[in-house]
């Protein structure tokens, strides 16, 4: 490899297309990003355009070579959302929306399927209680099959945004075993037994391989010149590796639209409503998503015409000691660690002093709750809690809210420099999978640097822990009344 190669990461994320271009030492040579819209055309239904996809990675790749060598660069890797999922045809054309991680739809049909799945199996599929909800790609399936049968006979593949990616880009049909954790087991397979649940989903899916795997080539925009790409992965493991995880003891936290926080472990312990992923490189990844982190801040800024950083300054304006406000940030369910898609969110503690800043501190301090609640899961699940978690993503540019995290989870954060880590990671993919190193505990140490530490305050330490069992019992208490209200979407037509 000569010296000067650059490396273009993507994360097809849950809001945006984000790009970073590297050098092999992980230095951030330009960055590009651009939102897309998500629609939510009825209760519980929330989707994309897969073309927003498409669209993203080819204007990200001309901005970021705009005056620049394209001879220099040396590979492409991509990370994306997970459990968000478009039904194409043999040709790659999309028959309908694509459908997300946030949408409830298939609610019943998860259900359906984790009926069938007793505990004995769990364990000798994933060896954990793997969680089974909704966004299960699966009970996507079922659901297509049942409401849609014309849109299931089309469908040659189902596939994750950056599979669907590949498969336009660079004409292959394929997967990782990471990315597709829900129906592959601890030998990074495909689960027969599972799919054959469903006749015709095994078929539908596509062949796996490794996430450091080349696996074909991509055009460079205008440039028409090809280079190599990686199969990539999740958006979880790419942001691990892109905030500079890469042995068991450590720990992330990545904050987005929603919020995935990580342990890794050095066996298999699990817990219940946490993902353990099957071990590669002997790190038993421990992790889970929560429904809703930044984009409670962007519903709550829909509400009262404020954008994100006015609600932030506005909470800046609160006294965090005198401030009794407590939110429930579950808009569309939770996911991790509970997997429940019928419960919804709720401001509690309301009185006629309540105004703006106390509600924006209430969205800030309830999300860091949810974090806590899958933090205290993972530390079960991984047989302790980390030192600190490493630590970036959207949410993280606010040292406001950062230090809030710090102070619910009890822990430092390190922050790291370059805020956009799943680009990182998969910069760092495919760093590996050119052999710029030889596997990825060389890599990511080399290619990630910390920036700043955000310590808990002790101060705050009684009033957080007041403040989270009050919202473990308000989970429960709220559940009955919410369940009546969430019984009719989940046999919507899509949009």
């Amino acid at each position: 490899m000569r010296d000067g190669t650059l490396i273009i990461g993507f994360d097809i994320g849950s809001t945006a297309v984000k790009a970073g271009l590297f050098n092999i030492d992980g230095t951030v040579v330009d960055q590009w990003s651009r939102s897309y819209p998500t629609s939510r055309p009825g209760p519980g239904l929330v989707e994309q355009d897969p073309q927003d996809w498409l669209d993203g990675i080819q204007n990200a790749i001309d901005a970021l070579l705009e005056g620049r060598d394209a001879n220099c660069v040396g590979a492409i890797g991509i990370c994306s959302q997970v459990n968000t999922e478009v039904f194409v045809d043999a040709s790659g054309v999309p028959l309908c929306p694509a459908i997300t991680w946030q949408d409830v739809r298939a609610a019943d049909q998860a259900t359906a399927l984790k009926d069938r799945i007793t505990p004995a199996l769990k364990q000798a599929w994933w060896g954990t209680d793997m969680p089974i909800g909704a966004s299960h790609v699966m009970a996507k399936m079922q659901w297509m099959e049942q409401m849609h049968p014309d849109i299931w006979d089309r469908t040659c593949y189902v596939l994750s945004p950056k599979d669907y990616c590949l498969f336009k880009l660079a004409g292959v049909a394929v997967s990782d075993p990471i990315a597709s954790f829900g129906q592959v087991g601890t030998d990074l397979e495909y689960i027969s037994p599972l799919l054959d649940l469903m006749p015709g989903a095994s078929k539908r899916l596509p062949p796996l391989r490794f996430f450091t795997d080349v696996v074909g080539e991509m055009e460079l925009g205008s440039h028409k010149r090809k280079v190599p790409v990686v199969s990539g992965t999740m958006d979880a493991w790419g942001n691990l590796f892109g905030c500079g995880v890469y042995e068991p003891g450590q720990g992330m936290y990545i904050s987005g639209t929603s919020e995935i926080l990580s342990v890794v472990g050095s066996e298999r312990i699990g817990a219940s409503g946490v993902v353990t992923f099957a071990t590669v490189d002997n790190l038993v990844v421990n992790a889970g998503p929560t429904q809703s982190g930044a984009d409670s801040l962007r519903w709550w800024g829909n509400v009262v015409d404020k954008t994100p950083a006015e609600l932030i300054a506005l909470a800046e304006q609160v006294d965090r000691a005198q401030s009794n406000v407590l939110f429930l940030p579950q808009l569309e369910g939770e996911r991790a660690p509970i997997w429940n898609s019928n419960i919804r969110g709720s401001f509690i503690g309301l009185d006629s002093r309540t105004s703006g800043p106390e509600f924006a501190m209430a969205v800030l301090e309830g999300v860091a709750m949810s974090a806590r609640h899958l933090f205290d899961a993972l530390g079960q699940a991984a047989g302790a809690q980390p030192d600190y978690l490493l630590y970036g993503g959207g949410g993280a540019r606010s040292d406001l809210w950062s230090q809030i995290r710090a102070d619910v989870l009890g822990v430092p954060l390190h922050k790291f420099e370059y805020g956009d880590v799943g680009c990182l990671g998969a910069a760092i993919l495919a760093a590996v999978g050119i052999g710029a190193f030889p596997d990825i505990k060389s890599a990511v140490p080399n290619m990630t640097r910390v920036e700043k530490i955000f310590e808990p305050d002790p101060r705050q330490k009684a009033r957080y822990d007041t403040m989270f069992e009050t919202y473990l019992r308000a989970i429960d208490a709220l559940e009955p009344l919410t369940v009546l209200n969430n019984k009719e979407h989940h046999h919507k037509m899509p949009a």
